[in-house]
């Protein structure tokens, strides 16, 4: 998490490396050892995302659902988390913008193409270390 990087081991051997955008302070990624539980090829998310008017434009951007109160007359839309890979309630592996500092809400996102061969490779089960 410090180095905001994810190493990948087959059977051990390092294979591939990415940067990553992990949880802000306020919404950390839980550190932990977990495995895939499900893959979502186009998961949205049901609490993150924007409220936008009725010609799509955003009137209030990356909201907490739970949070927030919409605005009148605006729809919630959730962000997009394409390659989702869930390890743990919520939180998940996906592809999505690496600012280069901790931005998410939990979440590891990855690079798209990155995010892409890692879900179309990765079975259901597989271990993932999440350390800081």
């Amino acid at each position: 998490l410090a180095e905001q990087r994810a190493d990948i081991f087959d059977t051990g051997v390092l294979v591939a490396q990415s940067s990553v955008c992990t949880g802000r302070k306020s919404r950390k990624t839980p550190t932990g050892s977990y495995t895939v539980l499900e893959k979502i090829p186009e998961h949205v998310s049901s609490r993150y995302g924007d409220f936008v008017n009725a010609q799509g434009q955003v009137v209030l951007s990356n909201i907490d659902l739970q949070n927030t109160i919409p605005p009148e007359g605006a729809v919630f839309k959730g962000t997009a988390m394409p390659y989702f890979l869930r390890i743990f309630g919520g939180i998940g592996m996906h592809a999505g913008p690496l600012p280069g500092f901790p931005q998410s809400h939990g979440c590891v996102r990855f690079p798209k193409l990155f995010a892409q061969r890692l879900f179309d490779t990765v079975p259901l089960g597989t271990p993932v270390d999440v350390v800081d």
